[in-house]
């Protein structure tokens, strides 16, 4: 049997949030009720009750009830939220959660669920599901269901997809966990146009013992990465892909944000890092690309999106970003440049390739460095065989020298 807390803003009949627990129970497992409402909790008989939220958050709650301002009592509740519920799963009280809302619910309660450790079952039913769920679900396993109609009371569709929701969230604190891995964990980050450097570079590591986890450098992948590494279960980063950096620069979609390759550098774990697909920047269908951007080389990569190639300039400040990361690095860490293309397009005779702007790229991160960084240079492509061997061989001789210091 499991325990599940069902989260979420309560009125004074809480009758959808009733009727999930009570689906709950019928399972067999336990039920946590938090009741993270403010202006319309009343009474709502929760486990957990809107004023110990409001108090995690360091708010009271009757001051809250009293101003009835909306907007600073979803922010005072999702202050609360997260710690109430880290402390619940951290005191080992519940094994999954859910939680039903619209706009405000969805925001504290997924605030919450994002405060919980990938792995841990949470499941969503909210009103803005099927649209833009970045901002709810950031870098966690948030599982996001839409509730189709409004979450206010219940009706004949209503109850069906909560009796769903009800049924997903039992299946997943039901279902039993492979063994994990006792194997050293090697993060790694990849592209379409890096493909075969990562995919012969984790060959290499696998075979020497280790567990592989690769994550798409898409802005939402590398920040779940960098995640990972923070949360202390990494051995090694291979940072084969940090293109999401040209984003950065240049305006595109699938920016990581500016501290994108900080993890690793102030956790002191190893690192590689090479500066793959930083060659192109990431636009949708092509009239998403900015006016100031029209006379730029292009590449249409498929319909959907277009990849617009880094110039000189950009390069140079990329380059420049990348040295300053790198210095921050607390552990071992080494840089290699392939000089004959960072990508499968950037290749000599393929449409990015432009050897004065990665010229621009290798001379800024070199000269940014400090002197006891390391950098190789290959002359030859990113997805060359050898590229990929030697990067892996490199990492796992940082991982080694690291180990043998501790």
């Amino acid at each position: 049997m499991a325990t599940i807390a069902v989260l979420g803003t309560f009125d004074t009949k809480g009758e959808e949030h009733r009727y999930v627990a009570d689906l709950i129970r019928s399972r067999g497992h336990s039920v946590v009720m938090v009741d993270v409402g403010v202006l319309d909790s009343g009474a709502s008989g929760a486990d957990v009750g809107p004023a110990e939220v409001a108090a995690a958050g360091g708010s009271v709650l009757s001051e809250l009830a009293a101003r009835r301002d909306r907007g600073e009592a979803v922010a005072a509740m999702t202050r609360g939220a997260p710690l109430i519920l880290s402390r619940l799963q951290k005191d080992g009280r519940i094994d999954g959660v859910i939680s039903l809302g619209g706009g405000g619910g969805t925001a504290i309660c997924t605030a919450a669920m994002r405060a919980l450790p990938v792995g841990f079952p949470k499941l969503m039913v909210s009103t803005l599901a099927s649209g833009n769920t970045a901002p709810y679900v950031g870098v966690k396993d948030i599982v996001m269901m839409p509730s189709v109609v409004d979450v206010a009371g219940l009706n004949r569709l209503s109850r069906r997809l909560l009796a769903q929701a009800a049924g997903a969230i039992c299946g997943m604190v039901e279902m039993p966990v492979p063994a994990a891995s006792t194997r050293p964990v090697i993060v790694a980050s990849q592209f379409g146009n890096t493909t075969p450097c990562v995919t012969a570079a984790r060959g290499i590591l696998e075979g020497a013992g280790f567990e592989v986890m690769v994550f798409a450098a898409t802005g939402t992948g590398g920040r779940t990465m960098e995640s990972l590494v923070e949360s202390g279960m990494v051995s090694g980063v291979l940072d084969i892909t940090t293109t999401e950096w040209a984003d950065e620069v240049a305006g595109g979609v699938l920016s990581a944000g500016p501290t994108r390759c900080e993890a690793a550098a102030r956790a002191g774990v190893p690192a590689i890092l090479t500066p793959g697909c930083v060659d192109m920047v990431n636009f949708g269908e092509p009239s998403s690309v900015p006016e100031r951007y029209q006379g730029r080389r292009f590449y249409q990569h498929n319909a959907q999106v277009t990849l617009m190639r880094t110039n000189v300039e950009e390069n140079d400040r990329i380059g420049r970003i990348l040295a300053e990361k790198c210095n921050l690095s607390t552990g071992p860490v080494e840089v290699f440049l392939p000089l004959k293309g960072v990508s499968v397009i950037s290749a000599p005779g393929q449409p990015f390739h432009w050897p004065e702007a990665d010229a621009a790229l290798f001379n800024a991160w070199k000269s940014g460095l400090r002197p006891d960084i390391r950098v190789t240079e290959y002359d030859g492509n990113i997805n060359d065989p050898e590229f990929a061997r030697i990067c892996a061989e490199g990492l796992m001789r940082l991982v080694a020298s690291a180990a043998a210091v501790r």
